[in-house]
């Protein structure tokens, strides 16, 4: 881990658990008496995933697929799948849980990907959205913050492999 940048707390631990929370209630009141999938995208998301799955009291089954766009704090623009589900979504509500929509290039693939697998309904739950660096606008069923053009690390995200034990979601800066 670096130890020259500093780290500023953008989100606190409290707000992110109260906006998780309400998220779930979202999802608990859209999907009742009905059966989804939630699909973690790995890595970053496997925290809020996680959270987000223990307010979730729908039945659910959950599924993990990595794909990778990033290297360092810059979008290479190429995206690649190294991951995919394992079972059939054919006719299931899906949800895809995602850490960041950042240009929108790795979440726009994942999701023409899946609309491939004739799923019942599709839905994108992220954490943050970063509009100002958005390529490609896809859609956000369920979104936790908006937040302005920042780097930003922990709650699962981020940098080169380090920070995402981090509680809160920080600033990294100089």
């Amino acid at each position: 881990m670096t130890a020259s940048k500093k780290i500023d707390v953008f989100i606190s631990k409290e707000l992110i658990e109260k906006r998780v929370k309400e998220l779930a209630e979202m999802i608990n009141s859209e999907y009742q008496n009905q059966e989804i999938i939630i699909v973690c995208v790995l890595n970053g998301s496997f925290i809020f995933c996680a959270d987000l799955v223990r307010h979730i009291t729908v039945p659910l089954q959950i599924e993990m697929v990595s794909l990778s766009s990033y290297e360092g704090t810059e979008s290479t623009g190429e995206v690649s799948f190294r991951l995919d589900v394992r079972q059939s979504l054919i006719g299931k509500n899906v949800i895809l849980v995602e850490d960041i929509v950042d240009t929108g290039l790795t979440i726009n693939y994942l999701l023409k990907h899946m609309k491939l697998k004739n799923l019942k309904s599709l839905k994108l739950c992220s954490l943050l959205l970063k509009r100002a660096r958005l390529k490609i606008e896809v859609p956000v069923d369920y979104l936790g913050f908006d937040i302005e053009d920042k780097f930003v690390i922990g709650y699962g995200l981020d940098y080169d492999g380090d920070y995402r034990e981090l509680p809160y979601i920080g600033v990294y800066g100089a």
